[in-house]
């Protein structure tokens, strides 16, 4: 029985124990900021403040001295509205718009939202971050005109939130998103821009329609004249490459008429070479033969004739000789002859003088002479007579002018008694 009021007893205390150490944990999730107060510490900027703020994790306070208070980091949707709010050019816009806002956990901005925004209803909050975010929309859309508003809106936003930033950092606040949902006038500005608008966008819809039904029209008719264009070009280089074709063909056909020429050419230089080369065999054939008939034959009959000259020469030299001797020998016989050697050499040469006289009328046949006797003194045979004594001297000058000898001076007694003159010899042919 003791031994459970002990055990009792025991759990007690441990489950106050455990009570006391989870009430002096403080664990903070990341949605959250703890703030414990009670007792001074010193930031980081030098200045000294009676709490510290944790941002998820956890940590331990000191009982009695200290106490935790919380902060949410949420988001807080906030509708933003201005009426009667004068842009650039007086004229009031209506305007309404969403910004979400939380309060900011970021070093140097967290002591802000502590010391503004602790243990204050997120409702105020969100009031208090409307009213600065208004003010601030009145304060842009007064720099802007109405189209400037309606028209570029992104922009417009990107200027608000520009604008306002550093009165919701201030406030310890931070301005995740701020977007402009409408834009609305009461004397219907808008309106009127927007049908002058319209107009122009008809206006130029309507040009621009015509432009384009007019490039259009020029495109098409720049299609068909390329087409045309394409076609004559396409003519124009189907009767270049006929014409190319037919060039061609030409220089094919002088290429293979010239080919051919060449070949005809050259089977007739071959004919003629060969006919050449034929006839240069039957020309040497021919030379053996006439070499061999003709030439030979000749040469040794040649030979022979050239033999027989020589020995003719020969003899002829040998008689030229024995003539020499001879008549080298009668002039010694005529001159030891003395006188008579003159008389002697006439009397010999007489003959052959005579023969040769004859000789001339040799061929004459006298089978008759007739005299006629006329009747008159020396005429008939006596006139023949006394004739033979003039025919006779006629000779001997004949004789004389032919061998330089005056034979009827020789033939003479005195011409035999004297001694003839010392002539040389001379011989005659």
């Amino acid at each position: 029985m003791t031994g459970l009021i002990l055990g009792g007893v025991l759990a007690v205390v441990i489950l106050a124990i455990l009570a006391a150490i989870r009430n002096l944990i403080i664990i903070c999730p990341p949605n959250r900021v703890a703030v414990i107060s009670g007792r001074s510490r010193q930031l980081s900027d030098g200045r000294t403040v009676g709490y510290r703020a944790i941002r998820g994790g956890r940590t331990l306070r000191v009982p009695l001295l200290e106490r935790v208070s919380w902060m949410e980091l949420n988001t807080i949707p906030i509708e933003v509205s201005v009426q009667n709010a004068y842009s650039r050019g007086a004229i009031p816009l209506h305007v309404q718009g969403i910004a979400n806002v939380k309060v900011s956990s970021v070093e140097g901005l967290l002591q802000n939202s502590v010391e503004r925004f602790l243990e204050v209803p997120q409702s105020e909050i969100a009031n208090i971050a409307k009213e600065t975010l208004e003010a601030n929309l009145r304060g842009v859309l007064a720099t802007l005109t109405p189209e400037e508003v309606n028209e570029d809106r992104l922009k417009f936003a990107q200027t608000l939130i520009e604008e306002a930033d550093d009165d919701i950092k201030t406030l310890g606040l931070e301005l995740d998103v701020l977007k402009i949902q409408n834009v609305t006038d009461e004397v219907g500005y808008l309106d009127s821009v927007g049908r002058r608008q319209t107009a122009e966008v008809l206006k130029e819809a309507r040009v621009a329609e015509a432009q384009r039904k007019a490039e259009a029209e020029e495109s098409e008719a720049l299609s068909r004249q390329r087409a045309e264009i394409a076609t004559a070009q396409a003519d124009l280089k189907i009767v270049e490459q006929q014409n190319a074709l037919r060039v061609r063909q030409a220089e094919l056909e002088a290429i293979a008429g010239a080919a051919e020429a060449e070949a005809k050419v050259a089977g007739e230089k071959a004919k003629v070479v060969a006919e050449q080369e034929l006839e240069t065999e039957r020309v040497k054939l021919e030379t053996r033969r006439l070499e061999a008939y003709v030439v030979a034959p000749a040469r040794a009959d040649l030979e022979a004739k050239e033999l027989a000259a020589k020995a003719d020469a020969a003899k002829i030299i040998e008689e030229g000789n024995a003539q020499i001797e001879v008549f080298r020998r009668l002039v010694e016989q005529y001159q030891a002859a003395g006188a008579d050697a003159q008389r002697v050499f006439v009397l010999r040469m007489l003959p052959d003088l005579i023969d040769k006289i004859v000789s001339t009328v040799g061929g004459v046949d006298i089978s008759k002479v007739s005299i006629i006797d006329s009747g008159g003194q020396g005429s008939g045979i006596p006139g023949f007579m006394g004739q033979l004594p003039a025919a006779v001297i006629g000779l001997a000058e004949q004789l004389e002018n032919a061998t330089g000898v005056d034979l009827l001076k020789a033939l003479r007694p005195d011409a035999i008694d004297s001694p003839p003159p010392a002539t040389p010899y001379v011989s005659r042919p």
